[in-house]
């Protein structure tokens, strides 16, 4: 089905549309959220919410040529992702760590890269902290500059550089450390 008669479909409450919809989208979505929780159960959850999100939002989606409707539930996923992660912080912001700056680590080349597997580099993202996979996410997955993650989070510009520079050397330490033993 066309992603066209696909939105239409579920716009108008189809049944068959929505199905289709999930069969879909759920699993790259679900990845969405597995990035920004860290654990499948809670992915899971996250995934479930995005969808009620998306089925009630139709009437505001507007078709604008093919991959419109996948970039228009990404951003409904990574805004349910985030509305989680403001929630679990008190007063709407991400707990950071403002502590004593990252050691430097050198982060791997592409050739070194190529050989870590996705699902672990998946992991090994999975498992930052909060706030530094927050802004990892957000930053180098989803392309928002630092203004636009300071907004979204409820901080300044300078913690999210900070913020992913410390995410950046811990998945360097853990992909050499990866790469030392495989």
């Amino acid at each position: 089905m066309e992603e066209q008669i696909l939105a239409e479909g579920c716009r108008k409450g189809d049944d068959m549309a929505r199905k289709e919809l999930y069969d879909r989208y759920a699993g790259r979505l679900l990845s969405i959220c597995m990035r920004y929780a860290g654990d499948r159960a809670t992915a899971e959850d996250l995934l479930h919410d995005a969808f009620l999100k998306i089925y009630g939002a139709f009437d505001r989606f507007t078709y604008r040529g093919t991959g419109s409707l996948r970039a228009w539930i990404e951003r409904i996923t990574v805004n349910v992702a985030l509305e989680w992660i403001r929630s679990r912080s008190k007063l709407g912001s991400v707990t950071l760590d403002e502590g004593k700056a990252a050691a430097e680590v050198a982060e791997p080349d592409v050739a070194e890269m190529a050989r870590v597997p996705r699902e672990v580099l998946m992991r090994f993202i999975g498992e930052l902290p909060e706030g530094y996979r927050a802004v990892f996410n957000l930053y180098c997955i989803e392309e928002y500059s630092h203004r636009d993650i300071a907004r979204m989070l409820g901080i300044n510009e300078k913690s999210s550089s900070s913020q992913l520079f410390r995410a950046r050397a811990m998945l360097a330490r853990r992909i050499r450390a990866y790469l030392e033993t495989h």
